[in-house]
């Protein structure tokens, strides 16, 4: 049996998420800020409808979204990272196989679903959006990439209710053709603008192409999407899809950071987190990399960047070790005088935990076992009772150097402080 790809995505996820616990913003606009309050990274349809542009600087348009009574969020990363899992794990109720793509996608397979793979999208989508408020799109196609071109229709279109199955529609073609080239999954900046250079300005022109002059001219990945349009499936299932091939944590400064001991409590703090996102997917680090850099959009201020990478023998979700490794790196990377915008830890040659190699020279399987077990006990405590229940004294207490998120709404579902109150009148 063919595979049916279905592709899952929330509709203006953070905006949605932002909505959940406030009901009273449901026919409002929103918008959801950067870090630092910086840009517009999510638009309800509502402010989209306003001609509010993605990625548009806040204060460009401050007094514009206070005259349209549009609400304005700074990010809220853990309610959002809250809500996606919530959304997951429905959805891995409704199919045998998920992969989970971002925070907001997830494809699964719907082949051979009693009832039709469309009734039981939109069951799916019900579901969801009955058991934890996220409203979703669903593009059903034979290719991943047909999936993705019939999810963006779904979303255009009032009519589909929020579902699309592209290989039943009656005119695919009309759809293709709807559908701008720079807009298909896996054509990046430079091949569309060589494909419209070329005469070839919509999916259905890209589809009808030469596959040797795609070959020769866009490589292996060009002619992978040619087929996919063709609906011939090139990117199968991924043995293991929750495994990340690498693991960052990252946060430019809500102010310029100088001194060496607030960069220090920085890359300690990203060195915690960046762990803990390791043994959450069930993983081991050989490589840690970490990075600094100054403000790159102020030219009159002296500017620096750099990275620094350290190896790690054998391979661990210890803590202590990143951390360790982490700030030996800074030690090398900091320079006086600059005032940095950003930091970063980077965790590399990612392995799982259960089944990797060991060597002759590796200490015993028992101080592995007890560092896993020391930290998952650490990781239980900050999960039941909130985040840095327990934590290390080298990320500091004050941390001034955090972002500013002036307009945060409360963590509503991981934070005991920032429960929702309900009235009973």
């Amino acid at each position: 049996m063919a595979s049916l790809f279905a592709l899952v995505d929330c509709n203006s996820f953070y905006a949605s998420c932002e909505r959940v616990f406030r009901p009273d913003l449901q026919s409002r606009p929103v918008v959801v800020l950067s870090n630092n309050d910086g840009c517009i990274i999510a638009r309800s349809a509502e402010a989209k409808a306003l001609g509010i542009p993605m990625g548009a600087p806040y204060f460009k348009h401050r007094n514009m979204l206070r005259r349209n009574g549009v609400a304005v969020f700074s990010s809220n990363y853990a309610l959002y990272g809250d809500l996606s899992a919530r959304v997951m794990n429905v959805l891995g109720r409704f199919s045998p196989r998920m992969e989970v793509y971002s925070i907001d996608e997830a494809f699964l397979e719907l082949s051979g679903m009693p009832g039709g793979a469309e009734r039981h999208a939109r069951r799916l989508r019900a579901t969801v959006l009955r058991w934890t408020g996220i409203p979703v799109s669903v593009g059903l196609g034979s290719t991943r990439t047909l999936a993705k071109i019939a999810n963006r229709f779904a979303k255009q279109q009032e009519r589909c209710r929020g579902v699309f199955d592209l290989d039943n529609s009656l005119r695919p073609e009309l759809v293709l053709n709807s559908m701008p080239v720079r807009d298909i999954w896996g054509i990046g900046r430079r091949h569309a603008r060589r494909l419209e250079a070329h005469g070839v300005h919509t999916a259905l022109d890209f589809r009808n192409m030469d596959r040797n002059w795609v070959k020769r001219r866009m490589g292996v990945t060009g002619l992978h999407t040619l087929l996919e349009l063709r609906g011939i499936s090139c990117f199968g299932w991924e043995r293991n899809p929750g495994m990340r091939k690498s693991i960052l944590s990252s946060r430019s400064f809500g102010r310029p950071v100088e001194c060496f001991a607030q960069m220090r409590e920085a890359v300690a703090c990203h060195a915690e987190r960046v762990a803990e996102k390791l043994r959450r997917q069930g993983s081991v680090a050989s490589g840690v990399t970490v990075f600094v850099e100054t403000n790159r959009f102020a030219p009159g201020l002296p500017q620096y960047a750099n990275s620094g990478f350290a190896a790690v023998h054998p391979a661990t979700l210890h803590t202590p070790t990143v951390l360790g490794a982490a700030l030996s790196l800074l030690e090398r990377l900091f320079r006086e005088g600059y005032q940095y915008k950003k930091c970063g830890v980077m965790l590399s040659g990612l392995e799982q935990e259960q089944g990797r190699w060991l060597s002759l020279l590796d200490p015993v399987p028992g101080d592995h076992c007890e560092q896993s077990r020391l930290m998952r006990a650490v990781d239980g405590i900050n999960e039941r009772w909130g985040r840095d229940t327990v934590r290390f004294a080298a990320s500091g207490l004050e941390r001034v150097w955090t972002m500013r998120q002036d307009m945060r709404s409360p963590r509503y579902t991981s934070a005991w402080a920032e429960l929702p109150v309900v009235r009973a009148g």
